[in-house]
């Protein structure tokens, strides 16, 4: 399986991020994260896939639209990029306030927006066409409960994906996103342990019986980067135990 050299992960200090940038790694790639995290946790992070390859790092907030573009146009090569970061601010849909539905969207939405169209400008300006991968999550198609924000961001993110697809196959960009299911990392991670009604609920809502690995997520990731994915775009490849098949109850 063969990855191109050149790949930006943001979020990439996170669980998910991480598991991808090792997987990409191992595959031959150079990668650079992008991330807002404090510094020295990021750069702590980082050194295990270090030890696999060339990792560079820039502190990004992904909702910042020019900071965006001009961390992204320092990178010598982009054949890949992954729209990787995201939040989740659980609460039932009667106690969302404006703000965490505005911060849930501006990060997980506009910032894959934000992340899309910089490197959609760059590898056209660049004549170099690549790969954008998204992030996505299984909810995007499922009213799981207390996550209306998260999940109305991820159902746009489809679309998105979609619209960007349509666009600029013509410039030979590929545009495709990963919905994973349930992870054991991550936003979903805290949640297991701190909430536990959303626990109880995950523990009856995969038939496979088991969470998902950030490895298994990064598999999925390697998997659109490579060229046995070289006639897919548009698409959104749900990888979540199925969940959205599954025993799905309340």
């Amino acid at each position: 399986m063969t990855i191109a050299p050149g790949v930006v992960i943001t979020g990439g200090a996170g669980d998910i991020g991480l598991a991808v940038a090792e997987r990409l790694l191992r595959n031959g790639a150079s990668v650079t994260v992008l991330d807002n995290r404090d510094p020295a946790d990021a750069e702590a992070r980082l050194a295990g896939p270090r030890r696999l390859g060339p990792v560079g790092y820039l502190r990004v907030d992904v909702r910042d639209h020019e900071a965006v573009a001009a961390a992204l146009a320092t990178v010598p090569r982009i054949d890949v990029v992954v729209g990787n970061a995201a939040i989740v601010r659980a609460a039932p849909f009667l106690d969302v306030t404006p703000q965490q539905w505005r911060d849930q969207l501006d990060v997980n939405l506009t910032g894959c927006f934000n992340v899309g169209q910089a490197a959609a400008r760059l590898m056209v300006e660049r004549a170099r066409p690549g790969r954008i991968l998204f992030t996505s999550s299984w909810v995007y198609d499922v009213p799981w409960p207390e996550i209306s924000a998260y999940a109305v961001a991820k159902a746009g993110l489809d679309m998105l994906t979609r619209c960007m697809a349509a666009e600029l196959a013509g410039h030979g960009i590929l545009v495709n996103a990963v919905a994973p299911g349930i992870v054991d990392a991550g936003m979903a991670r805290r949640q297991l342990q701190t909430e536990p009604q959303y626990a109880a609920r995950a523990s009856r809502s995969i038939p496979l019986g088991r969470l998902q690995t950030p490895e298994q997520v990064a598999g999925a990731v390697a998997f659109l980067c490579s060229a046995d994915a070289d006639y897919m775009t548009g698409s959104t490849l749900l990888v979540d135990g199925g969940c959205t098949v599954g025993r799905f109850t309340t």
